[in-house]
């Protein structure tokens, strides 16, 4: 059996864009430029152009956010990439348990993970574990992983289809996706699933969802940071 990888993290990688502040005034000004906002496509944002967008988010003019794109390489447990599949707002390419043999690389959740859940549905509060439960939890992960991936291998072993042994498999696996999104999908799923002190609406990503989000909160902030600072000052809602 391959050597089982355990991993508390995941990767965002910003594989390319085509996104800058730019993009949103020459698709704003068209509506009142026509043709001659064609200007705008060919040179950087200009700071009277960040009043613009300020407006735009303000009052929730949304569709000069979608002239552009972000692709992301992600790796992530496979619960992640459920959570972030229900935005249906990006186009997603994943591997295939169906065509090739999935890796053993499992989640495992690190020390700093908060383990204890309070509250009611939309609106959990989490605390930390104590040594005992944190033992528990790393123990249990680790060694039920570990007997589905020897299950996983056996069936593979006996000539069994790859869509047939995988069904053994843990959501804590491991799947790598590439995604793409425009900006005001982007600023959606970053508003719901971050914890943010300035969102004008509270927000309770699980923590694993929002390590993705936090990744590429930071590639979109530094692609596009009049806007990113207008979604900011607005409270952090989409528009």
């Amino acid at each position: 059996m391959s050597d089982i990888v355990f991993r508390s993290d995941v990767t965002t990688e910003l594989v390319r864009s085509a996104a800058h502040d730019s993009d949103v005034v020459f698709a704003a000004r068209v509506s009142t430029q026509g043709s001659t906002s064609l200007a705008a496509a060919t040179t950087e944002a200009s700071d009277r152009d960040q009043g613009l967008i300020r407006f735009l988010m303000r009052d929730r003019h949304g569709s000069p956010f979608e002239h552009n794109s972000f692709t992301f390489f992600v790796e992530a447990p496979i619960f992640v990439f459920r959570e972030l599949m229900r935005h249906r707002m990006a186009s997603y390419n994943e591997e295939s348990g169906r065509y090739r043999e999935l890796r053993p690389i499992f989640y495992v959740p690190a020390r700093e993970r908060r383990l204890v859940q309070k509250g009611k549905p939309g609106a959990y509060e989490f605390h930390e574990g104590t040594e005992e439960q944190f033992e528990i939890v790393d123990a249990e992960v680790r060694a039920r992983s570990e007997e589905a991936y020897a299950s996983y291998q056996r069936m593979l072993e006996a000539g069994v289809a790859r869509e047939v042994a995988r069904t053994v498999l843990p959501l804590n696996l491991y799947s790598s996706a590439y995604v793409t999104v425009n900006a005001r999908s982007l600023m959606n799923v970053i508003s719901l699933r971050t914890k943010h002190e300035g969102a004008a609406f509270p927000s309770f990503p699980q923590r694993e969802i929002e390590m993705v989000a936090e990744l590429m909160e930071k590639h979109f902030a530094e692609a596009m940071p009049m806007t990113h600072a207008a979604f900011d000052v607005n409270g952090r809602i989409a528009p």
